[in-house]
């Protein structure tokens, strides 16, 4: 395995993250979103929000948001461990 790939297992998603931008690289995460009200994830707004702007645009408290990206990184996690 190469460094960048160790790297990138290691990466994980915060709430500063560009929403349009991690849905494009981990399309998995979308149910996620969805769960947790953002349906805009296609939305041309997703292209210059942060993950946390969504969420707040879509009244996720603090907590919520932490939740969510817990289960962000956990299906991204899953997704990327080899079978």
């Amino acid at each position: 395995m190469t460094k960048a790939k160790k790297t990138a297992r290691k990466e994980k998603i915060s709430k500063n993250a560009n929403l349009g931008e991690v849905v494009e690289k981990h399309p998995e995460i979308a149910e996620v979103l969805i769960d947790y009200g953002l349906h805009c994830i296609g939305c041309p707004a997703s292209g210059y929000d942060t993950i946390e702007d969504g969420a707040k645009l879509h009244g996720l408290s603090d907590k919520e948001i932490k939740e969510m990206l817990e289960r962000i990184n956990e299906v991204i996690k899953l997704k990327e461990q080899p079978f």
